[in-house]
C-alpha cells in the first residue's frame, strides 16, 4: 500500500493571481482488489486547465520622475524664475539673472563654450537646429558658425532683450533633452547667485509611477513589460515598465544597508491633477496559458525524487508522478500521471 509523505511543497505563492477551486466533498470507505491504495481522503480539488498567471500588487506613488538640478551660469541677482510647476518650453525663459532670461534649448550637449563666427563643431549644429526651430532663418544648419548664424543671433537675441553681440555665451542657454517641468526653486527673487548655485530643480513633464520593490520581487521588474495601475478614484490604466534601477538605501545607526528595486512605470495617456498620488501597480511576472492545474497542497514529495499528486478515483486512491511549471497563487503548473482537466486529487485537510 502506498502512503501519503509527509513533505509540503514550499512554493512560490503569490498575491493577484488565479484563486485555486476546490470543491470538497466526503468520500466513502472503500477497499481495493487492484493494487490501488484504499485511503479515506476527506478533501479533494479537480485538476483545471486555465491560465495561470503569477501576478503581485505594489504600493507605488505617481510623481515626474527623479529631478535634475539647473544652476546659474553667472554671478548675478535673480529677477525672475519659471513657476513651480509651469512647462518650460524651447526658447522659454527658466529663470532670469540681472533681467537677462536664460533659455531652454534642446539637446543631449551641455553649454560648454562661446559660440562666435569661425567656431564648428557638434555644438553649433546643436544649436543651429534649436535656432532654426526657433523660426529664424538666414544660416545653414550645420557644425559651421558662420556670419550668417552670427546674423541670426542677433535677431533672437534683440527678441529676448539682450544685447545684439551676435556671440551665444553658456550663461544664456541651457540644455535638456526636451520640454521641462519646473519642480521647484532653490534660489529665490532678489538673491544674489554665482556661478554653479542652484537656482531650479526640474523633471520630466510626463507623469509616472514608481515603485519601491523588495529584491525577491524583482522577477516583477522586466523593462517593457504592461502593468495595471489603479488610481486613487479606484479607476484602471494601463502602464509599461519603462525602468528599472538598483538601489542601495543606507541603514541608520548599527542598521545594514539594504537593497531595492526601483521600477518606474509610464503611461500611454498620463493621469492628469495627481501628482503624488498613491496608487497600487499589479505586476505580472509570468504566464501560462492553458495549461493543467492543482492546488499547491496536492503536492507530494517523492521518496525517488520529483513530486507526484494523490489521485481519487473509484472509491480508493493512487499516487502518480507529475512535472511541476508555474506557481502562483496557491496553484501550481501540472503535468504527466494521465492527468486531465476534471481529475479529482487529494488535498490535505
Amino acid at each position: 500500500m502506498s502512503r501519503r509523505g509527509n513533505a509540503v511543497v514550499a512554493g512560490v505563492l503569490t498575491v493577484g493571481a488565479v484563486a485555486a477551486a476546490v470543491t470538497v466533498f466526503n468520500l466513502p470507505p472503500a477497499e481495493s482488489n487492484d493494487g490501488t491504495t484504499t485511503g479515506k481522503p476527506t478533501e479533494t480539488a479537480e485538476v483545471a486547465k486555465k491560465t495561470l498567471v503569477d501576478s503581485e500588487s505594489h504600493d507605488g506613488t505617481l510623481g515626474h520622475g527623479d529631478t535634475s538640478s539647473i544652476a546659474a551660469g553667472r554671478q548675478g541677482t535673480v529677477t525672475a524664475l519659471a513657476a513651480s510647476g509651469s512647462t518650460v518650453t524651447r526658447g522659454k525663459p527658466l529663470y532670469k539673472i540681472d533681467n537677462k532670461p536664460v533659455s531652454l534649448l534642446y539637446g543631449a550637449l551641455p553649454a560648454y563654450r562661446t559660440l562666435r563666427v569661425g567656431v564648428e563643431g557638434s555644438d553649433v549644429l546643436q544649436f543651429e537646429k534649436n535656432l532654426w526651430a526657433l523660426g529664424y532663418r538666414g544660416f545653414t544648419v550645420d557644425d559651421e558658425y558662420t556670419s550668417a548664424t552670427a546674423d541670426a543671433v542677433e535677431e533672437w537675441q534683440d527678441d529676448l532683450g539682450r544685447d545684439e553681440t551676435g556671440t551665444v555665451e553658456t550663461d544664456q542657454i541651457h540644455y535638456a533633452s526636451g520640454q521641462v517641468r519646473v519642480d521647484s526653486h532653490s534660489a529665490e527673487r532678489g538673491a544674489v547667485v554665482q556661478p554653479g548655485t542652484e537656482v531650479l530643480k526640474t523633471t520630466g513633464t510626463t507623469m509616472l509611477a514608481t515603485v519601491t520593490l523588495d529584491v525577491d520581487a524583482q522577477r516583477l521588474a522586466r523593462k517593457g513589460a504592461t502593468v495595471d495601475v489603479t488610481l486613487p478614484d479606484g479607476s484602471e490604466v494601463n502602464g509599461k515598465i519603462t525602468g528599472v534601477e538598483t538601489v542601495v538605501e543606507t541603514g541608520q545607526g548599527n542598521e545594514e544597508d539594504t537593497t531595492k528595486i526601483e521600477v518606474t512605470v509610464a503611461f500611454a495617456e498620463s493621469p492628469q491633477g495627481l501628482d503624488e498620488a498613491a496608487v497600487t501597480v499589479d505586476f505580472v511576472s509570468s504566464q501560462r496559458e492553458n495549461v493543467l492545474t492543482v492546488p499547491v497542497a496536492a503536492l507530494l514529495a517523492l521518496s525517488e525524487g520529483g513530486y507526484g499528486v494523490e489521485v481519487a478515483e473509484n472509491g480508493g486512491t493512487r499516487v502518480v508522478a507529475v512535472k511541476t511549471g508555474l506557481f502562483a497563487g496557491g496553484e501550481v503548473e501540472v503535468s504527466g500521471g494521465g492527468l486531465q482537466a476534471g481529475t479529482r486529487v487529494v488535498v490535505p485537510s
